[in-house]
């Protein structure tokens, strides 16, 4: 059995912001950062959260990302508001951003978020899921370094590329919040299995000849099985279009990887759409998510998109998280 230690999701933020500090990033950059781990770790996605605080802390310190950097907002249209993250960190980015994107939308009606010059963002849904909790219907979407195939194509071109909504109910929660990627599976449970030596499910990767693969070594010089097939890069392709060629970010075969110290900083992008639901629906959004959500919980055993996050949310904050051990002492070594 695993040993763990259970950590309050405070001591989960200390240590994160401890050890991105030490790592060369600046108190303002490491703060946005930290959080987010916290709020991933509380919603059980282990596999973005503490796991990512060495390879954060590497990039800092090669220089794939600044960790002092100072991202830039402009304002070019009514509605629009873009930020260049300049190399650093997207958490910090996309924060100034929602300092004006929140209010703008309650404003308008609507308004976006472009992010680009960025790195990965960590699991999307924390921050759609911001947007949510502000009464705001959220929208994001981020590219990533390419790993999936065209349909009858064998190179990568597109990254995993994840878009996520975040619905809003009446209380100032979050009613739904869908946070996927458009492959099988996230590209950092095929990093996971690769570093346990550890064989991944069948179709989750093909090898380099686009024939499926157990192997996670072979489908890291591969690609990722993209989910629904041809639907599955659609996705992708939708996404590059949004957080990428909408943006002017590098497309994810321009971006250097996430994992590793070579080629730089990624210079990935981010876009986020918040619409204020009240206007678009004329008053009856709240009656109609809270329609829509019943008649899903009405029916034993079915569950919504997030209802998982969310008792995971819940357990966290009365009993705190179970971390892996050697995870936690390799973090600890880096404050």
């Amino acid at each position: 059995m695993t040993a763990t230690e259970t950590l309050s999701l405070g001591e989960i933020e200390d240590l994160a912001f401890r050890a991105l500090v030490k790592a060369g990033t600046s108190e303002e950059n490491a703060r946005p950062l930290a959080v987010a781990t916290a709020m991933t770790e509380a919603d059980g996605v282990a596999s973005h959260g503490l796991a990512y605080i060495p390879i954060y802390a590497q990039h800092v310190g090669c220089g794939k990302v600044d960790g002092t950097a100072t991202p830039r907002l402009s304002h070019p249209r009514p509605a629009v508001i873009c930020v260049d993250a300049a190399t650093g960190f997207a958490h910090s980015a996309i924060d100034l951003g929602f300092e004006q994107l929140v209010p703008l939308a309650r404003e308008l009606g609507v308004a976006v978020l472009a992010v680009n010059n960025s790195y990965n963002c960590g699991v999307l849904g924390v921050h759609t899921r911001r947007l949510a909790e502000a009464g705001l219907f959220g929208i994001g979407f981020t590219n990533a370094p390419a790993s999936i195939a065209p349909s009858g194509g064998a190179r990568p071109v597109v990254g995993t590329n994840p878009f996520s909504i975040a619905a809003p109910d009446a209380d100032g929660s979050v009613a739904v919040l869908i946070d996927q990627s458009a492959s099988t599976i996230a590209k950092s449970e095929v990093m996971k299995h690769a570093r346990e030596g550890r064989p991944v499910p069948e179709g989750w990767v093909l090898d380099a000849d686009g024939q499926p693969t157990t192997d996670p070594e072979a489908g890291l010089k591969g690609s990722m099985v993209p989910s629904g097939g041809y639907k599955g890069v659609g996705i992708a392709l939708t996404v590059e279009l949004m957080a990428a060629a909408m943006t002017g970010a590098n497309l994810g075969t321009q971006a250097s990887p996430f994992s590793g110290t070579a080629g730089g900083p990624p210079r990935t992008g981010q876009m986020f759409i918040a619409i204020d639901p009240q206007a678009s629906s004329g008053g009856a959004f709240a009656d109609k998510m809270r329609s829509l959500v019943d008649s899903i919980h009405a029916q034993e055993g079915a569950r919504l998109p997030g209802d998982g996050r969310k008792s995971h949310r819940q357990r966290a904050a009365e009993r705190g998280v179970d971390v892996n051990a050697a995870l936690l002492e390799t973090v600890r070594g880096l404050t």
